[in-house]
């Protein structure tokens, strides 16, 4: 489904921006909110992502064995940063539209079919309302499934490579 129209931001309300012209004796021809472009970068859409999908119940880690096990050292290292917000998140943003590809962990228990849902309705509502783009789709790659007793096992790993 492609997108011919031309998408203005929305307004604190809700409503989208009139581009209404103004026939005024100054010339003005667009409301203000129409004037200038706003370019959201992948990255930000990526972040919002990222935190709307760790909001759904079920969620307990985003990102491929390696990528989480790279993230947690660096987390760990002085100045390593915090870049773990959209890791495990791809996106492609266009003009008006974007899609969005998350590598998730489920805990065990949690139904994976109700988690992914609830992982695209989160992802949708958060992008979209923070941005302004459609979101055209929502992929999700259920790389592991989170036991109990791993919690454990995992923290005296990390504490003996240290």
């Amino acid at each position: 489904m492609t997108d011919t129209t031309d998408r203005p931001s929305t307004g604190q309300d809700g409503s989208r921006g009139a581009a209404t012209m103004l026939k005024g004796p100054t010339g003005a021809g667009t409301s203000p909110e129409t004037r200038g472009r706003t370019t959201i970068a992948d990255g930000v859409v990526a972040k919002i992502a990222g935190m709307a999908a760790r909001e759904v119940p079920g969620i307990h880690n985003l990102g491929a064995g390696m990528a989480r096990a790279i993230g947690a050292m660096r987390e760990r290292v002085p100045g390593g940063g915090t870049g773990g917000v959209s890791r495990g998140v791809k996106v492609e943003v266009g003009e008006s539209q974007a899609a969005v590809d998350l590598d998730v962990v489920v805990e065990y228990g949690y139904a994976i079919v109700e988690v992914a849902a609830e992982v695209r309705v989160n992802v949708i509502s958060a992008v979209e309302r923070m941005t302004g783009l459609e979101v055209v789709e929502v992929n999700l790659v259920i790389d592991d499934v989170k036991l109990p007793d791993e919690e454990e096992e995992s923290e005296s790993a990390q504490g003996r490579v240290l």
